[in-house]
């Protein structure tokens, strides 16, 4: 890939781990936007991530690093730091060094996910991370009703070559379908909504053969949270969801994940495994995720980009709303003057909303 003009440090929720990577106890080692840092789940199960090196005199916390209780240990000489990032204990002094700090992120974890925020001005976050079911406004107890996504349902591939904004991109790239999936014809928005951090970009879609606009009964809703994060969920065909994220490593590489629920077949809803009917409808899935990655891994950013008519509303509309996650961005896009700063959004489908008026 050509390396992207695209800054690689773009404001958001990023997934950096699946849920069950992280036992109580478990140090991880990690690289995200080429800084080193480590992950850790207290005695409690709080998952804290940090920049991997001790501010007494910089050895790495994931290389002999150990958790008691709710302290991450310092393998150097017992500094013990709690999920703040703070020093609450140095063993051979009375007191701790208050006037140091390990740079912490804030750390949720949804949908068996573990996600952190990373903003280069240290802001602290203004969306939320949707629920997978509850940001469609269905009822959570229909979690029930899908087969349990790990460990058979998801996809990673290490440091590729491409970006964040290419996965988003590719919601409103229409055209690809046909090429790409081998739709039977283009989708077409039913709603396209970047007001704000937290857009919604839904479209009538089909597979079967023979099967046209007019005619199609099946479509995708999408709820995308910043650049990082996106949730989406079929309607009118194999029931499904899934959950894409991309996360730069460094200044030219991202790792990609990505969930799938499949909705129980008639007759296994009291499964709790991932059953060969389950397994073979997220194979399919997951190809066809895969079919993107091998493209987007091998792209090249075009900017200006050669849109044809039918094209033009969708990308401009995507590329405006991409530029307030970036580092000089307008981080108030779209937003209510008179919002609190420090009240986040909750990334609710405009269906949830109406569901609960």
């Amino acid at each position: 890939m050509a390396q992207t003009p695209l800054s690689m440090e773009p404001t958001g929720w990023y997934q950096v781990a699946w849920s069950h990577e992280l036992a109580v106890g478990d140090v991880r080692t990690m690289k995200y936007f080429s800084r080193d840092m480590v992950a850790w789940r207290s005695a409690s199960g709080k998952v804290s991530v940090f920049d991997a090196y001790c501010e007494h005199l910089g050895a790495h916390l994931g290389y002999g690093g150990h958790v008691e209780g709710e302290n991450l240990v310092c393998p150097f000489h017992g500094w013990e730091w709690n999920d703040k990032g703070r020093n609450v204990c140095i063993p051979y002094e009375k007191r701790p060094n208050k006037g140091r700090r390990i740079r912490s992120y804030p750390v949720v974890e949804h949908n068996h996910a573990v996600w952190i925020w990373f903003d280069t001005a240290s802001r602290p976050p203004y969306f939320e991370v949707p629920d997978m079911f509850t940001a469609f406004g269905d009822d959570p107890a229909d979690a029930e009703n899908y087969y349990a996504p790990i460990p058979g349902g998801t996809l990673f591939h290490e440091q590729l070559e491409l970006h964040p904004q290419y996965v988003m991109e590719n919601g409103v790239d229409f055209a690809h379908f046909k090429f790409v999936h081998q739709t039977p014809f283009m989708p077409e928005f039913t709603r396209h909504d970047f007001a704000g951090p937290v857009s919604y970009v839904d479209f009538t879609i089909a597979f079967e053969e023979g099967a046209t606009l007019e005619t199609a009964a099946s479509g995708v809703y999408s709820v995308n949270a910043g650049l990082g994060c996106s949730i989406t969920k079929s309607w009118g065909m194999v029931e499904n969801r899934t959950m894409p994220a991309v996360t730069p490593v460094d200044d030219r590489t991202c790792d990609v994940r990505f969930t799938v629920w499949i909705g129980k077949k008639p007759g296994e809803e009291s499964t709790t495994e991932l059953t060969k009917y389950g397994k073979t409808m997220t194979d399919l899935v997951i190809e066809q995720f895969d079919n993107d990655v091998e493209i987007w891994s091998h792209q090249r950013y075009s900017d200006p980009p050669a849109l044809s008519q039918r094209e033009f509303k969708g990308f401009t509309a995507l590329r405006n709303w991409a530029v307030q996650f970036y580092p000089g961005g307008d981080s108030a896009y779209g937003r209510d003057p008179a919002h609190p700063e420090s009240g986040a959004i909750v990334p609710l489908h405009p269906s949830a909303t109406a569901a609960s008026a």
